[in-house]
């Protein structure tokens, strides 16, 4: 920051940029000292001259009104609960849960069904421990069975858009060689398939 003028009496006001204002209207930089004790030359300011840092930014009133108002709302509106626009958002998640749930359902009465119907020592401390280890077993399965069939459509889609092509090339269209080489793959995409489990 820089110093006042060496004669304090002198100067009168000090912008931002540094530049004092003396009585007799002239404007400058005062001296000043640099860490390695060099002075610096007091420098004048021609007149007229606003730095950038003196220029005031402009702001519009109004605008920053209706910023401001966020926290009234609109007049005569009713007032939405937190918990509706918890659930509103949550909805998604909500389903997921229950296809989860749906799913572990399925998989518990399965695994009933496989122990011969017992029931027998399966008491609310251990169905708790059952079930957390369910959660955690059930939910992979699930996740790898939607991956292979994702994987399965991705294939399918491709070997479409191939016999497509060979339909065309077959009516005596000329190919790309980008897409001659998916006619080409035709074979190894069903394998890809089969090997998947799907026709």
């Amino acid at each position: 920051m820089p110093s006042v003028a060496s004669d304090p009496s002198s100067a009168t006001f000090t912008s931002k940029a540094g530049i004092a204002l003396t009585n007799d209207g002239e404007r400058h930089i005062p001296s000043s000292k640099r860490p390695d004790g060099s002075v610096r030359k007091e420098i004048r300011v021609r007149p007229g001259y606003r730095p950038p840092e003196d220029v005031e930014l402009y702001k519009n009133r109004t605008a920053e009104a209706w910023k401001s108002r966020a926290g009234y709302g609109v007049p005569g509106a009713e007032v939405v609960s937190v918990d509706k626009g918890i659930a509103a958002t949550n909805k998604n998640a909500k389903r997921r849960e229950a296809r989860k749930k749906a799913a572990l359902a399925a998989s518990d009465d399965a695994g009933l069904e496989m122990d011969g119907g017992d029931a027998i020592g399966h008491g609310p401390e251990t169905m708790g421990a059952t079930q957390a280890n369910k959660d955690t077993t059930a939910a992979e399965p699930v996740d790898a069975g939607t991956e292979k069939e994702k994987e399965a459509k991705k294939l399918s889609k491709k070997l479409r858009q191939a016999r497509e092509l060979e339909e065309k090339k077959e009516k005596g269209d000329s190919l790309l060689p980008e897409q001659f080489q998916k006619v080409i793959r035709i074979n190894e995409l069903i394998r890809q398939l089969n090997s998947l489990g799907f026709d």
